[in-house]
């Protein structure tokens, strides 16, 4: 049968000579490089004494900001749900009521506000997505739990607390 294209090469087999057909010599090399990596430091961390350090460019939880003033910066525009590829951002929209001006920096606001951590993938196009940066991801690292519904963060599970006053 004659090949397709020209690049078939024929390989030769040479017959092993008596000390690489014993394999003292690959066994002595394959034990060389097992007492190397033996005597290297370890990749091993105790966890609860010490913490591995995180890139810089680690996304964690999420976070709903707040401005100068205490007010929730989300104003419900939608485009973080609609730029999650998991679609683990749901949210609902709600007026502003006459004296809810310090708490609200827009006329229309998330009355309601989750993300399913379960579904999420950490890969920050929400953040991006967000032209108002209501939301970006901390360095803090998901809890572990055993409950489904504990991976449900709602709103006031994901805003940051309010500075106090002076």
């Amino acid at each position: 049968m004659k090949p397709i294209t020209n690049r078939l090469k024929q390989v030769e087999r040479k017959p092993l000579t008596f000390w690489e057909s014993i394999y003292l010599i690959s066994i002595a090399k394959g034990l060389m490089i097992t007492l190397k990596h033996f005597f290297s430091k370890k990749a091993t961390i105790s966890y609860p004494e010490k913490k591995r350090p995180f890139s810089p460019v680690f996304r964690g939880l999420h976070v709903l900001n707040r401005d100068e003033e205490n007010r929730e910066n989300c104003t419900a525009c939608g485009l973080c749900a609609l730029a999650c590829p998991a679609e683990a951002i749901t949210m609902e929209a709600a007026e502003r009521l006459p004296g809810e001006e310090n708490l609200y920096r827009e006329e229309k606001y998330a009355a309601k506000y989750e993300i399913n951590m379960l579904r999420c993938i950490f890969c920050g196009f929400c953040e991006e997505a967000c032209p108002k940066d209501a939301v970006y991801l901390s360095q803090t690292v998901p809890p572990a739990s055993f409950n489904r519904k504990n991976f449900i963060y709602s709103k006031e599970d994901l805003l940051i607390p309010k500075k106090a006053v002076n």
